[in-house]
């Protein structure tokens, strides 16, 4: 068994705790959708937000409304780079799989041009 990792990222619609909470399940619900990812294969996951959301810590949604209580979850600012991409939440998920799993990164409400 090895770690991979799964990426993803959504635009929030604004700086409020419901829309950090909404973006959150939504984009974490669709990778581990896309992924078959059961919680008990994931290593860790790390939240990065960039500079204009502070209302909410995305980690929490996924302990409260997901159950997710032995998942080791961390939250920081991404790096500001000028002109980069605003109201943005990405998600790092690390699971233990085997060598073959060949991982679906999802891109969603904007952040796709994160691919380009």
């Amino acid at each position: 068994m090895i770690t991979k990792g799964i990426r993803g990222a959504i635009i929030v619609k604004e700086n409020t705790s419901a829309s950090i909470e909404a973006a959150t399940l939504e984009l974490l619900s669709k990778m581990v959708l896309k992924n078959r990812i059961k919680e008990e294969n994931i290593s860790h996951i790390i939240f990065t937000l960039t500079n204009d959301l502070n209302a909410e810590f995305p980690a929490k949604f996924v302990r409260t409304e997901l159950k997710w209580t032995k998942t080791a979850m961390m939250c920081f600012h991404e790096l500001d780079v000028p002109n980069a991409l605003k109201m943005c939440l990405r998600v790092l998920i690390v699971v233990n799989c085997s060598e073959s799993f060949e991982p679906e990164f999802i891109y969603m409400n904007g952040a796709e041009q994160l691919r380009t």
